[in-house]
């Protein structure tokens, strides 16, 4: 077991580079599926999920190997069409397989996912969808089971804006028979990656970024070579790293237009903002205004920067209030923040944040992704020494995150840990 331990109150100085984005590789990694032959993707983080796809596809025949960022996935010989619990529990994302094995095996056997504990995700939209275009879904054991003969164009509306599922249904639908047009479909920058892959396979695909997707089924596809997005919540992550210790960062590898909702929150905090191509300059020289926040689906402000805001906002000149809209129980980080001082109160889904309150070094405990990020924004600034225990948690989304943070001049160490 690992933990970070960090001496807080340096100030961040230098450039960073963000890593490939881990919600768009989970979407790709499993197209694999649809096509038999050797597929290539770059700019793929070296990140615990990515090792925990590639152990699933494996579980199913495919061949997949990581060489520095870029991912080598072989689906020559798919020998099984099963996901099991055991891979499947580590995180959700491995319910995206469920598609792509319908559409091309006619079957599919997929357990329930696992994933973060911060409340109920159904995937009651995936199976509707797929059954939409004539699969035939049956649960029993923890398992979905869905079964085809041939899959058949449909008209699928989306009763919630739903990225997983509008990935599983769009990548099923590629391969089916006639049209499909998918209404309220997700225009996160993963579903759009994921869509212009399935384009390059030889799928085809109208309405891409848009909610409003048509697809006309293709009988068969080719493996391709694709170059993954940047990491839009690591760069916001970096951004807000940046802001909070006062610094002066250039973040580099990003999209400035996946980063809208964030920018314009740093930018109304009083942070000093420049864009140049695929860099962003942030600099901070004094404690932001107090900022209120409600999380919403792309292009709003990320659930995933949820918790990187509320430790910004422990430095603010007054109080502020942080909704999430998306995931009401998503606040497990603050516990874990009123250790180092935080003043933050709750009230139902809502963190209210009290600022200006002094923060000295504890130790605390990650409880997922984002909140392992929450608790080192604020290491960082508290007073003294802090242990961030379950760090894991940090290491499914993060590409070595505390050489990124040294290298920008933090005091932040890996070391080994009984500690749980």
């Amino acid at each position: 077991m690992d933990k970070f331990v960090i001496n807080g109150g340096r100030r961040l100085s230098g450039r960073v580079r963000i890593s490939g984005a881990k919600n768009a590789t989970l979407a790709l990694m499993p197209m694999v599926l649809l096509a038999p032959g050797v597929f290539r993707l770059h700019n793929t983080p070296n990140i615990r999920d990515v090792w925990s796809m590639s152990r699933l596809l494996g579980e199913m025949g495919a061949h997949c190997e990581l060489n520095g960022n870029e991912l080598f996935l072989d689906s020559s010989n798919i020998t099984s069409h099963e996901a099991p619990y055991e891979q499947v529990k580590k995180m959700r994302a491995s319910i995206n397989v469920l598609g792509p094995l319908v559409a091309r095996y006619g079957e599919a056997k997929v357990s329930l996912p696992g994933g973060d504990a911060f409340g109920p995700r159904p995937v009651d939209l995936h199976l509707k969808g797929l059954e939409k275009l004539g699969a035939e879904i049956t649960l029993e054991n923890g398992y979905i089971h869905a079964k085809s003969s041939g899959l058949q164009g449909a008209k699928i509306h989306f009763d919630i804006s739903s990225v997983g599922a509008t990935e599983n249904v769009l990548s099923a639908a590629v391969l089916a028979k006639g049209s499909t047009l998918l209404t309220n479909a997700a225009i996160e920058p993963e579903v759009t990656a994921l869509a212009r892959l399935l384009v390059k396979m030889g799928a085809k695909i109208n309405g891409i970024g848009t909610n409003t997707i048509e697809i006309e089924g293709v009988k068969e596809l080719h493996p391709v070579e694709e170059e993954n997005i940047p990491d839009r919540i690591e760069a916001a992550t970096f951004l807000i790293a940046a802001a909070m210790t006062r610094g002066k960062v250039i973040v580099e590898n990003v999209n400035q237009y996946h980063l809208t909702a964030v920018i314009a929150k740093l930018e109304e905090a009083g942070c000093t903002i420049d864009i140049t191509g695929n860099s962003i300059t942030l600099e901070m020289d004094d404690a932001p205004r107090p900022i209120d926040i409600t999380t919403a689906i792309y292009p709003g402000f990320p659930t995933d920067t949820q918790a990187q805001w509320i430790a910004f906002m422990m430095l603010a000149k007054g109080s502020s209030r942080i909704t999430d809209s998306i995931f009401h129980s998503r606040f497990h980080h603050v516990p874990e923040l009123q250790r180092l001082g935080a003043k933050i109160e709750m009230v139902s889904n809502s963190a209210i944040v009290h600022g200006g309150a002094h923060l000295s070094g504890a130790t605390v405990m990650s409880g997922d992704i984002r909140a392992s990020a929450s608790l080192i924004l604020g290491a960082l600034i508290a007073e003294g020494r802090s242990d961030i225990l379950r760090v894991y948690h940090l290491d499914r989304g993060y590409e070595a995150i505390e050489k990124k943070l040294a290298g920008l001049g933090a005091s932040i160490e890996r070391v080994k840990t009984d500690e749980y």
